[in-house]
């Protein structure tokens, strides 16, 4: 029997982990320090070590270094509620087997721990992180966020640190696709090579290709000299291609050209030239029906698209917009700006906005009440003076007035009398419950997909089916 090193000083999770294991045939050992953790690792060998970040006497991932002295060849995977990007690249600096954010899927947790095991008894060699030596500086970190839409863009982007694979990152408009590509580049083995965007959107159809591959003097009417272009420019680093769904058929056929052979030709020129890039691409457009309809081209996305990156919409990241609008807020005052406060109120009407422009618009507003507002702390009074209040789609004159959750809510309360303390909770029971039992008929009950379908994690939608009383069998399809 396998034994696997359990840290962690969270109790409940702790007994969640150990029962999911020794049900798959583990044995466990469980420490709460980074002490006890080494006395243990003094005594015996262990198949793997799953460890969280904070534990109550330190850092678990800084401490890594001793673990290693004793068991170099031990997979460890890393369990983290500090969900930033800084903490991903922590623990991929670290040569992690693995890193779960919490909340973490639990059947996801225990097939790399079998994963795990099973590399430690094949006798594979630890990976090698690929990434420059050195810490990592949450100061440089260009994404804030740490909801759970965003811990798969960061887990992404620790995968795409070690290789030079090709990324394309889509996503809307305005939700940071270059600042991931930048995030890649800085944090990659290519951060001392050249980072070059280019948008091919901003350049006229006529004059992408030499833009991207240069030409020679003479090329065409205004080239009075040779000129490099964007790949030769960005040789050793990356070249990052933004709003690739509006290159041109023509510059198409010739950037799959380049990315199949690693060489390109300038304009007008006759001689191949060997470029070392790595290619991330990104666009804001659906490129499915352009490759139906002709419009883009089936092999160039193919190329592109070997690690898709997908950015989550700002209304779909609500809980992090406190942490946004206060890092605007900073960015502001370093920008000669007057330093601003936010009040929570505040915090919640910007929260309850729906942000089409995304994370841009917001950074643009932040700028916006820090130039205009008349007191330090901005509440939100102050707020709806300077951006107005928001109304949302649909609203105003001639709208359907039974529409929307508040006339259900109403009639909801008109109709419950529930004791003193226990409104909100029997409130969000009243909603939850049959927005579950939506899912699961939707789903077939199937609690995977129903999950997915909700956006949030099994496990959680596990616990709250108990809660409520549901069974999901009812909702299963005939066979």
């Amino acid at each position: 029997m396998k034994t696997v090193l359990l840290v962690e000083d969270d109790t409940a999770i702790a007994t969640v982990i150990m029962a999911a294991l020794e049900d798959e045939g583990f044995a466990i050992q469980h420490c709460t320090s980074i002490a006890a953790r080494d006395r243990l690792l003094a005594e015996r060998r262990y198949a793997v070590m799953l460890t969280d970040v904070m534990l109550e006497d330190g850092d678990g991932l800084a401490s890594l270094e001793a673990v290693r002295e004793r068991a170099a060849d031990m997979p460890i995977i890393v369990l983290s509620a500090q969900n930033t990007l800084d903490t991903a690249v922590r623990a991929s600096e670290s040569e992690a087997f693995e890193y779960f954010p919490k909340p973490f899927d639990l059947d996801e947790l225990v097939h790399a721990v079998r994963q795990a095991a099973g590399q430690r008894a094949a006798g594979e060699p630890g990976t090698d992180s690929g990434l420059p030596e050195g810490d990592s500086d949450s100061a440089r970190m260009p994404l804030v966020g740490r909801s759970p839409a965003m811990q798969s863009v960061y887990r992404m982007i620790t995968r795409v640190l070690r290789n030079d694979l090709t990324v394309l990152i889509t996503g809307e408009s305005g939700t940071g696709k270059e600042l991931v590509a930048e995030a890649i580049h800085q944090l990659g083995s290519r951060r001392t090579g050249p980072f070059v965007a280019v948008n091919t959107a901003a350049i006229p159809a006529d004059l992408v290709e030499s833009e991207l591959f240069g030409h020679e003097k003479g090329a065409f009417t205004g080239a009075i000299a040779q000129a490099m272009g964007k790949f030769e420019q960005a040789n050793g680093g990356t070249l990052f291609l933004d709003e690739i769904g509006d290159m041109p058929a023509e510059a198409q056929t010739r950037l799959l050209r380049a990315l199949q052979s690693g060489r390109i030709r300038r304009v007008g020129g006759r001689q191949e030239i060997a470029v070392d890039v790595r290619i991330i691409a990104a666009t804001n457009r659906d490129l499915g029906p352009m490759i139906t309809a002709g419009t883009f081209r089936e092999d160039l996305f193919y190329r592109l698209n070997v690690v898709p990156i997908v950015l989550p919409p700002l209304r779909e990241r609500r809980e992090d917009i406190g942490a946004l609008a206060q890092h605007f807020l900073i960015l502001a005052a370093e920008d000669g700006l007057p330093r601003r406060s936010l009040a929570p109120e505040a915090i919640g009407r910007l929260e309850q906005r729906n942000w089409r422009g995304n994370v841009r618009e917001l950074r643009n507003v932040v700028y916006r009440l820090a130039l205009m507002a008349r007191e330090d702390r901005i509440d939100a009074e102050s707020l709806a003076d300077i951006i107005g209040e928001e109304i949302a789609p649909g609203a105003g004159p001639g709208r359907d007035a039974q529409g929307g959750f508040a006339p259900a809510l109403a009639a909801w309360l008109a109709n419950e009398v529930p004791p003193p303390g226990t409104l909100y909770h029997r409130a969000l029971a009243a909603f939850e419950k049959p927005l579950i039992e939506h899912a699961l008929g939707r789903t077939g009950g199937n609690q995977l997909r129903a999950a997915q379908l909700l956006g949030i994690n099994r496990n959680t939608l596990r616990k709250r089916i108990g809660e409520l009383g549901l069974e999901p069998d009812r909702f299963s399809q005939p066979s």
